[in-house]
């Protein structure tokens, strides 16, 4: 492992900790965790949650599915467990994933991992309390631009030609960025956070072709799932919403794009995860209900 992405494991582990202290799963909440939906025992796992009343009443309900951040070489779905259940608790069966991370595994590993999270999810969610007909997905920071990239797989033929994976038969109903990257630029800024990082990401440490292979805005057709977008002030990826927003609209497709601001709070980088925060409650309220207008 690099020096420099080990730092960032110890930082980012250490403010994750310190924003879900004391959180405990909720009353309201069934979980099923530690599902094994690949074969590497260690990494490949993922827990369902959904409302205690979906299992007592045997109901099928719409799935989103998570894609944490971490910058490609941090996280896990233990960091997202607070988040994803306060996500089902507002109606939805909601699965939460580990990938395989950089630098032990470098692009495109993160995208197998999540195809073969969507296909667990065709062949098991009727397991678990899931109506597989609608599927949403949201996903942060890095987490954004591995469903971005991986919604474009989906929806376009010739991208998809990239990538050798065998794409379960579902439909996106839609998906939520927040704080994602849109396009690359690494080359422009050597000595940036997100740079140091795809260095470790990429086999080839961030070519040309590389970057465009991960850059989604280039690859978005009229077929991408309806979108909504979210940054706020202090969110350092802030200038890539607006990018992506006119993609969207070059393409026609329809989306919601979200900048929160509150005159009583610092909005910074994926404020919506903690769950203190009263912006970060009507942020996953109005992606919810984003959600919710597709059913």
């Amino acid at each position: 492992m690099s020096t420099y992405s080990d730092q960032v494991r110890k930082e980012f582990g250490q403010a994750d900790e310190k924003r879900d202290a004391g959180l405990t799963t909720p009353a309201d909440i069934m979980r099923f965790d530690d599902i094994l939906y690949g074969t590497d025992e260690i990494w490949q796992k993922l827990d369902v949650y959904c409302p205690q009343k979906a299992v007592v009443e045997g109901k099928k309900l719409p799935v989103i599915v998570s894609v944490h951040g971490g910058g490609w070489v941090y996280g896990d779905k233990e960091r997202y467990q607070y988040y994803c259940m306060d996500l089902a608790r507002r109606g939805f069966t909601v699965v939460n994933f580990t990938y395989r991370l950089a630098p032990e595994f470098q692009f495109p590993v993160p995208f197998e991992d999540t195809n073969l999270v969507f296909t667990w999810v065709k062949e098991h969610g009727a397991d678990y309390f899931m109506d597989t007909a609608h599927i949403f997905a949201v996903g942060d920071s890095a987490g954004a631009n591995c469903l971005a990239v991986y919604a474009a797989i989906c929806t376009n033929p010739a991208f998809a030609k990239h990538f050798s994976l065998q794409l379960p038969d579902i439909t996106l109903r839609a998906i939520a960025l927040n704080n994602g990257i849109a396009s690359m630029k690494c080359e422009e800024k050597p000595e940036d956070l997100t740079s140091r990082l795809i260095a470790d990401y990429m086999p080839g440490g961030g070519t040309k072709e590389e970057l465009w292979l991960i850059s989604p805005v280039y690859h978005v057709t009229a077929d991408f799932p309806p979108t909504y977008l979210m940054t706020a002030p202090d969110d350092f990826l802030k200038m890539e919403a607006p990018e992506f927003a006119g993609k969207l609209t070059e393409e026609n497709v329809p989306f919601v794009y979200r900048f929160y601001k509150a005159a009583d709070e610092q909005l910074g980088h994926v404020f919506h995860l903690n769950l203190r925060s009263k912006m970060a409650t009507i942020c996953n309220d109005e992606e919810c209900r984003f959600f919710q207008s597709y059913l």
